[in-house]
């Protein structure tokens, strides 16, 4: 065996030690889901594993109760596995983060145990409320990258796709306020708030069709009057915003204002706007470490592709984090091509055989692209010249 394969050869023995028990942790996340900024449960199974393998474990990182890092080693360079465990309301894991929690753990795991933490240092990153709240971005915001050389992470799916095309989005809330009047003993003296609203709806549907692509506005109404004998005095709506790029995002937000002030000087109302949930950025792939980890998930039979063109996965936080440090975060399929995420289905999936076989190539293809990270310095640069 070369000098070069030793690693490798002992991360797969690692792996294999290791299966039977990260597959029992990816098990206990998906029999006792948890929605985001609720994962008690499943930070304290994660972190506890992490502690006893030696991990020096902080909790309740970036003032968030449920974030946590765990590092071994103390110097750069540092490479980050990340862990999402948060599940959605109604339908458990049914985007299968119990399988990236376990797969970031035994990544984590095993690339300590290979490199002894002799050539830098290996920190496991609990992000909570992925689905929504944005944990990752909050992170970002709290420094919690700031001396990271590269951000690993796997996201199962129902495509095998080297890299995620995930866009920008985030949301607003857009009240019209107007005059409460009967609308038949004095209709003249009411301003239809609900009116104006319903004309932004109608307004967005006209732009949406020359918007570019990746771009669209989806929107809801959330209060629309209280009786149907009152000319509506408020009238409230929320709209997510999706976009190609954060400057995309920035102009479809400019013009998502720009058509509430038109509706409300035509309409006579007045009207308010306010962002209402964290910021997601575009993902920017890590082209270097992406060929890596397709390489190394090669070997055990599982060959990733390039997206299809046009087609995008929503939004996600690691976007943020990919804005900041090099990174990556490739789909590999746990089902077939004509399933869905967010679906039982999927969820079931995520507890299935072709999970957990999922589950072991995935920590090997992560931890010896960790290894690759944390042994070479040309690999390093060349990330990074790439993220600039």
């Amino acid at each position: 065996m070369s000098t070069l394969e030793a690693p490798y050869h002992r991360v797969r023995e690692e792996v294999a030690r290791r299966a039977d028990a990260l597959w029992a942790v990816a098990s206990a996340l998906h029999a006792d889901p948890e929605p985001a900024f609720a994962e008690h449960r499943a930070a304290a199974l994660l972190t506890g594993e992490l502690r006893q393998a030696g991990f020096e474990v902080r909790r309740e990182v970036a003032g968030l109760p449920t974030a946590f890092t765990a590092r071994s080693g103390r110097e750069r360079p540092t490479v980050a596995l990340l862990l999402e465990y948060d599940a959605l309301p109604g339908l458990g894991h049914a985007c299968g983060h119990n399988l990236i929690a376990a797969a970031g753990l035994g990544a984590a795991l095993v690339a300590d145990a290979v490199l002894g933490g002799g050539e830098g240092s290996v920190l496991a990153v609990g992000t909570p409320a992925e689905e929504c709240g944005g944990g990752k971005a909050l992170e970002v915001a709290a420094g919690v990258f700031d001396d990271v050389d590269a951000a690993l992470m796997f996201h199962p799916g129902v495509y095998d796709w080297v890299r995620a095309p995930l866009t920008a989005s985030e949301q607003y809330r857009i009240g019209f306020r107007g005059r409460a009047a009967h609308p038949t003993g004095n209709p003249t003296e009411g301003i239809d708030a609900l009116a104006a609203l319903i004309e932004l709806f109608n307004v967005l549907s006209a732009v949406g069709r020359r918007l570019p692509e990746g771009s669209h506005v989806q929107g809801i109404i959330t209060q629309g009057g209280t009786a149907t004998n009152i000319v509506p005095e408020y009238a409230e709506g929320r709209f997510g915003l999706r976009a190609l790029t954060a400057g995309a995002l920035d102009e479809l937000a400019d013009g998502l204002r720009t058509c509430a002030e038109g509706v409300a000087r035509a309409t006579g109302t007045s009207f308010e706007v306010e962002r209402t949930s964290v910021r997601y950025e575009h993902f920017r792939d890590s082209e270097v470490l992406s060929e890596h980890f397709a390489g190394h998930l090669t070997r055990a039979g599982i060959d990733l592709s390039p997206p299809v063109p046009g087609v995008y996965l929503g939004s996600s936080d690691i976007g943020n984090v990919s804005a900041r440090v090099p990174s990556i975060h490739p789909f590999v399929a746990i089902m077939d091509a004509d399933g869905s995420d967010h679906t039982p289905a999927f969820a079931a999936a995520a507890a299935s055989e072709r999970g957990r076989r999922v589950l072991e190539a995935v920590v090997e293809a992560l931890a010896c692209t960790a290894v690759d990270v944390l042994r070479d310095t040309g690999l390093r640069d060349r990330a990074w010249d790439g993220h600039r």
